[in-house]
């Protein structure tokens, strides 16, 4: 009668033999043909957005002639926000969306700051609206949308003061534009 093997003994066995036939196959995979980069780089799809969000490289300079110091840079022209510290370095830049009344280039101060939701003029709920000044008797101020929306285009000859900005950089300009900070708009 031949002698039995113990259990242990077949479950080593066949751990053994998997373990021989996986780096086998593995042998063989890595002497197979390899892509080359241009043909694992990534096709564009159909449905990529044809119109994408541009991305930034590098930051926009602080515009020329804006002053020294902690404050809050706009350009009208540029639609466009920075926020600088105390040693003249811009912190963040962002775009923004102007409303159809342009404040006039000069140096304004945050006055009243509002956090709570409202209804804005565009009938979009706006939260962390920074009022800095007065122009052809509408408030400008800095908000953004609580939905992180763009604002819609304004209504034939409404008049709306709100610069909106994304979300992100609501919040980033909220934390920065305390009551007194210096804004200086420029063309």
């Amino acid at each position: 009668m031949p002698a039995r093997l113990p259990s242990w003994a077949w479950v080593s066995g066949l751990t053994v033999g998997a373990i021989a036939a996986v780096t086998v196959l593995a042998v063989q995979a890595d002497q197979g043909p390899h892509p080359t980069a241009a043909a694992t780089k990534p096709k564009p799809s159909a449905s990529a957005d044809a119109h994408p969000t541009p991305k930034e490289t590098a930051p926009a300079p602080v515009p020329e002639g804006s002053g020294t110091g902690r404050r809050v840079v706009y350009s009208v022209g540029q639609d466009r926000v920075w926020l600088v510290d105390a040693s003249d370095t811009t912190r963040r830049s962002f775009k923004v969306w102007p409303g159809s009344v342009d404040p006039d280039p000069g140096k304004y101060s945050v006055g009243t700051r509002r956090q709570d939701p409202t209804t804005g003029s565009d009938g979009v709920r706006i939260e962390q609206i920074m009022y800095f000044t007065q122009e052809d008797g509408v408030w400008v101020a800095f908000s953004n949308a609580v939905d992180g929306s763009s604002p819609p285009p304004p209504a034939d000859a409404a008049k709306t003061g709100g610069i909106r900005l994304p979300k992100a950089d609501g919040d980033a300009l909220w934390e920065f534009g305390t009551s007194g900070t210096t804004v200086t708009v420029v063309a």
